[in-house]
């Protein structure tokens, strides 16, 4: 199977390196390439890509917005934010309207790659650790419903994910199978209304479920 990709971003060297790399991958193909995040929206309608690689800040419709509006559409591409700063508040709000992860524009080409195949899957969190280091600068402790409704082993769980553990690794570390796995992270994103483990990560560090530090 070939994912496929829309990459968007304002500058036209980016666009170009970034199309190289993925384009050099069997697996990989680059099916569009936008300059606005308003340009990107109608293009991901029509190709239906896997993955988009969203720049953050774009003239028109930002990154933010885009991704919000894309992943709000039905049966959503994922949308990985790639950014000059990784503790860039904008980095955090595209988080927060749906990215599934983000990626420095200084990033090797191998972690670009394996960055598109992970969030393709969905199994796992990209770059657990620096998502921890945004949210804990959020942290407020507050109260979230659905928190108090997971069983212990939802709450096993969704710990285990914020490690950034894939489905086979949490079952691993469990002694459970993968589908008990995925039961429970299921139950998990939707206790917590989540669309996805991105989300529910962020649900646990900012109401205080798990410590970021």
């Amino acid at each position: 199977m070939t994912l496929r990709v829309v990459i968007a971003d304002d500058e036209d060297l980016i666009r170009a390196g970034l199309r190289i790399i993925i384009d050099s991958e069997p697996d990989l193909t680059v099916v569009g390439e936008a300059a606005d995040g308003a340009a990107v929206i109608p293009m991901v309608r029509e190709l239906r890509p896997d993955v988009v690689l969203m720049d953050v800040r774009m003239p028109a419709v930002d990154g933010i917005q885009a991704t919000r509006r894309l992943t709000s559409m039905p049966e959503p591409a994922k949308v990985i934010v790639v950014t000059t700063f990784e503790n860039d508040d904008y980095v955090y709000e595209a988080l927060l309207a749906g990215a599934s992860g983000f990626l420095l524009k200084r990033t090797r080409p191998d972690e670009l790659v394996q960055a598109i195949r992970t969030v393709s899957v969905g199994d796992s969190l990209l770059f657990p650790a620096a998502i921890r280091g945004l949210a804990a600068r959020r942290q407020d402790n507050r109260a979230v419903p659905g928190l108090d409704r997971l069983t212990s082993r939802e709450g096993d769980v969704l710990r285990l994910m914020t490690r950034g553990l894939s489905n086979a690794e949490i079952a691993a570390e469990l002694v459970v199978s993968m589908e008990t796995v995925k039961t429970h992270v299921g139950n998990v994103l939707a206790k917590l209304e989540a669309r996805d483990r991105t989300q529910a990560v962020i649900t646990a560090y900012e109401s205080g479920f798990v410590s970021p530090r």
